[in-house]
């Protein structure tokens, strides 16, 4: 009898320490989010990466990654006419906004990661495409969109391109100015040639979203980069390297030292967590993404 009641008081007490455990965790996701309010960056996460590609649930698991915010997909693409965008029937979308309110999150940006693996530069209706975006922007009061050149567009491999995707980035970014919308774009160049482009397309609805791991995967600087292209021309950053170890792990990330390059800059915004997971399990999401969110909330959250 006495072993009995001795196994049952050591089984009470590891379900009440499993309890305890998961109320410090949603505890700590909950402290973080809080956080968010009156801060200078937020935390966001994609809901591609972490394998809720526009869906409703997104939005509690970036509340239990502890991230501030969700960066929303468009949709596929493929060699569909334009996006597979649940978001532009008013139902769906109500449904998002009402999520994102009810675990007090934000959409940082909707992305249009369809250009991944499509030419920006050659494909035809890109400005259906981006219309459709700018739209559901609107629609959504979304103030920033991610549009990736891709691997079609890489403008470093295929410098030819570069006066196809200038021409449709003017015809697109008075669309955008219309609705004070920014289209953000990821390329493969420089900050320099970057910088360059962006003031060849001379539009305030026309900037860079940029990416750490694009300057750290080239052994470039990436506080030398953000210094060039300066605070009026990114719009937003995807907080992130090539996937292999956590960004605290990371030989190549010095987050506190780019704290104080965009602190120096006065910028202020969204830092989007993409990658970054550890190789050794890199479809755990939630251990993934939660260690990459509370450290960079570390780094850059007071």
């Amino acid at each position: 009898m006495k072993t009995t009641s001795t196994r049952r008081n050591f089984l009470a007490q590891g379900a009440m320490l499993t309890a305890s455990v998961a109320l410090l965790q949603s505890s700590w996701a909950s402290t973080f989010t809080n956080m968010a309010k009156g801060q200078r960056y937020k935390v966001a996460v994609v809901d591609l990466m972490i394998l809720k590609r526009q869906k409703l649930g997104a939005f509690q698991l970036a509340k239990d990654i502890g991230a501030d915010g969700v960066e929303v997909d468009m949709g596929g693409l493929g060699n569909r006419p334009t996006f597979e965008n649940q978001l532009a029937q008013p139902e769906i979308r109500q449904q998002f906004l009402d999520k994102a309110k009810e675990l007090n999150l934000e959409i940082c940006s909707l992305a249009m990661t369809g250009f991944f693996a499509q030419s920006f530069a050659k494909r035809d209706g890109v400005d259906r495409m981006v219309q459709d975006c700018i739209d559901t922007m609107k629609a959504m009061n979304v103030k920033v969109a991610f549009l990736p050149l891709g691997v079609n567009s890489d403008l470093t491999k295929n410098p030819e391109l570069r006066p196809a995707v200038i021409e449709r980035l003017k015809l697109i970014a008075p669309k955008a100015e219309e609705v004070g919308v920014v289209i953000g774009i990821e390329t493969s160049l420089n900050a320099t040639d970057e910088a360059k482009l962006l003031d060849e397309v001379g539009s305030k609805a026309i900037k860079s979203y940029f990416n750490f791991s694009n300057a750290w995967d080239n052994g470039r600087d990436v506080n030398e980069e953000l210094k060039i292209l300066g605070k009026k021309r990114i719009c937003q950053i995807h907080c992130t390297n090539t996937d292999g170890a956590w960004l605290q792990n990371d030989p190549k990330v010095d987050l506190k030292k780019v704290k104080k390059t965009l602190d120096k800059m006065k910028w202020e915004g969204w830092l989007v967590i993409e990658r970054s997971r550890d190789v050794k399990d890199p479809r755990n999401v939630k251990w993934n993404f939660s260690a990459n969110t509370a450290f960079v909330k570390s780094v850059f959250q007071e």
